[in-house]
């Protein structure tokens, strides 16, 4: 190695950037050189943020709640947030810096080198590469017809060194909601073996027909289920970061340690917003989900027309099968840079969440611009 060339730590060389981030930058970057884009690919609704929330937050920064804040979160929210969970206190619950920072300290907290978690694929793209950052092996099993999770695949794939078994619904990138039935053979599984089960319930306020079932209310042995939510989509609160685990009081107790030493506490002010969030009219929420099944409804009979594609039942995306579309040696990578380039619509290949031959689709925005954006797709194909 040259004296002036840079060097990095092993850790960091194993993992990739986000894709999903990466393409909102080279969207953005298009965008600033005149390029008209329409993006199907960020995760993030086009919904304005409540002003109950804006409300509170600027009432926080006028009553200078600026400083330091205990290291678990502010006791009124996380007294709250315990509410959702029966027989949860404030101790708890940790809020963190957006659901995405929860995942990771879980990982740091539970992993040793070379333990494994297993997970349904496709999933979404941290997963795998926070996994790999703690030292420890994702084991990637295949899911079902309409990607539902498949427990008999799971047990197949436990072994000595299985940690924890991670699930995902409602589902990024496919929108599936799973059904009660494998979320509690599932977590009948991680019971039966001593295994953590981490439920990411990121987008549990989202679904379309078939409702959310949280695996702590099915799991014979609660303290092994971590839950892990978030502000960010269920109130359109994606720039606040705020994201919290709902755990045994000794999960909590280990992620809050580690916390200590990485953020301290998560932002004060913003969570005087987030208790507002929990405190406001919940119709809004309820409204809400109703026009994102219209778009769903929308984007999935446009999509239809050009892909095969499932019924996502959860979050914003659907996740068609695009291989009858493909030019001989192009992959799913390929169908989307040609996409971008040549119809100026951003979507994400099924590469990034280890599903390839298919693309992620956000019908987070407008009717009109979904509508748009399949002319446009259309178009070129």
């Amino acid at each position: 190695m040259l004296k002036d060339e840079p060097h990095f730590s092993r850790r960091l060389a194993a993992v990739s950037e986000s894709k999903t981030t990466r393409i909102f930058a080279q969207a953005q970057e298009m965008r600033r050189q005149g390029r008209e884009i329409i993006s199907l690919a960020v995760g993030e609704p086009d919904f304005e943020t409540p002003m109950p929330i804006i409300a509170a937050t600027r009432q926080a920064l006028t009553a200078q709640h600026t400083r330091y804040g205990p290291v678990p979160g502010e006791p009124a929210l996380r007294e709250r947030l315990a509410q959702a969970f029966d027989g949860y206190t404030a101790d708890n619950i940790l809020v963190t810096n957006g659901a995405k920072q929860a995942l990771y300290s879980l990982f740091q907290v539970l992993c040793d080198p070379g333990d494994e978690v297993i997970l349904a694929k496709p999933c979404w793209v941290s997963f795998t590469e926070q996994i790999v950052l703690a030292g420890g092996r994702p084991v990637l099993v295949e899911t079902g017809e309409a990607f539902e999770l498949d427990p008999e695949r799971i047990r197949r794939a436990i072994t000595p060194r299985t940690r924890a078994i991670l699930i995902n619904s409602p589902n990024n990138p496919t929108g599936a909601v799973y059904k009660i039935e494998a979320i509690m053979a599932t977590a009948d599984l991680a019971a039966e073996r001593g295994l953590y089960l981490i439920s990411d319930e990121a987008y549990h306020a989202y679904t379309f027909g078939r409702p959310h079932m949280p695996a702590l209310v099915v799991s014979p042995d609660r303290a092994r289920v971590v839950t892990v939510r978030s502000f960010s989509k269920h109130y359109n609160m994606t720039g606040f970061r705020l994201g919290y685990v709902a755990a045994d009081k000794s999960v909590i107790q280990a992620l809050s340690r580690l916390q200590s030493h990485t953020t301290g506490n998560v932002c004060t002010f913003a969570q005087h917003g987030a208790l507002a969030a929990l405190e406001m009219d919940q119709g809004i929420v309820a409204e809400r989900c109703a026009e994102l099944q219209r778009r769903r409804d929308l984007a999935l009979a446009r999509t239809r027309e050009l892909f095969p594609c499932t019924a996502g039942r959860g979050a914003f995306y659907l996740f068609p099968d695009v291989r009858g579309r493909l030019r001989n040696g192009e992959t799913s990578a390929d169908l989307a840079a040609r996409l971008l380039d040549q119809a100026g619509v951003a979507l994400v290949p099924g590469e990034a969440f280890h599903g390839p031959g298919h693309i992620r689709i956000s019908f987070g925005t407008g009717p009109e611009t979904l509508t748009r954006a399949f002319d446009k797709i259309r178009e070129v194909l």
